[in-house]
């Protein structure tokens, strides 16, 4: 230890009159440990052993991404993109502890205003005061249909097409909705929504069952999820508009900027597979 007896023997009663109890008795020219001396011994290599693992700790977040990601999205993108964006995450960052809500986007923004989510996906619809707001993506319409359906034979589906054809709506405060039936109502068309549903993976699903279409976000439709599903673009272009929320007034960790851009990587590959801006 390079320390002399004799500050050794200082150091003892110091610590022993800080203490307030004795460390040690002294038998035959030696020291033994008393019993509330390993009592706190054992105290001490607790602590030591603590540090230890914080120093540990601090290792693995700082080179494999050993933390927790509290994230919220809306259906659209969590049905395909997130899930992708996850796996691609946990291959660089495999003990990082992932925490993945599906909810409505008004649920979304008020979670990450109150701290709940460290990231939250959006859709347009929602208040963005009160949280930090990164524009995502703008995806065009497609209209979802059975293959053997009259219109699958279109390339591009227009509102007169839509004129009488039973649909399937989206939620009615969803913004693109209101695009949407904003563009039929220009055409003078009147759409008849015989089913309304918050999820255009949902609208997918019914449109497979039916003779009823629907407009549904490209994020959440592909035609090799849903077999049988034809997708065409729709004409005018209307788009749906999705933001990226943070708890305000906050720095973001590595592993929130490594998880955007990821999600931001997966929005590009799917810009490959569905129109996009």
């Amino acid at each position: 230890m390079a320390v002399t007896q004799p500050a050794v023997s200082r150091l003892i009663s110091e610590l022993e009159a800080a203490v307030g109890f004795a460390l040690f008795d002294r038998v035959r020219g030696r020291l033994v440990p008393t019993p509330e001396g390993k009592l706190f011994f054992r105290e001490v290599e607790a602590s030591f052993i603590g540090l230890d693992r914080l120093r540990v700790s601090a290792a693995n977040i700082r080179d494999h991404g050993t933390g927790s990601l509290r994230i919220a999205s809306l259906a659209a993108t969590g049905s395909i993109l997130i899930p992708a964006a996850v796996r691609a995450f946990r291959q660089n960052n495999p003990r990082t502890r992932i925490t993945l809500h599906i909810t409505s986007s008004p649920a979304i923004r008020n979670g990450v205003a109150d701290g709940l989510y460290d990231i939250g996906i959006a859709a347009d619809e929602i208040d963005r005061s009160g949280v930090d707001t990164q524009v995502f993506g703008t995806f065009a319409g497609l209209i979802a249909m059975p293959e053997d359906h009259p219109l699958a034979r279109q390339e591009v589906v227009t509102p007169d097409m839509l004129d009488g054809q039973p649909l399937i709506g989206l939620a009615s405060e969803d913004r693109a909705r209101h695009r949407f039936d904003a563009a039929l109502a220009e055409a003078g068309v009147d759409p008849d929504y015989v089913i309304e549903t918050p999820s255009s993976a949902t609208v997918c699903e019914l449109a497979l069952t039916g003779d009823a279409v629907g407009f549904v976000n490209p994020l959440a439709a592909r035609e090799e999820r849903y077999p049988g599903l034809a997708l065409r673009p729709f004409s005018p272009r209307v788009p749906f508009k999705a933001y990226l929320l943070f708890p305000p007034n906050s720095q973001k960790s590595t592993l929130v900027k490594a998880f955007v851009a990821e999600i931001m990587g997966q929005r590009n590959r799917s810009s490959q597979q569905g129109p996009m801006v």
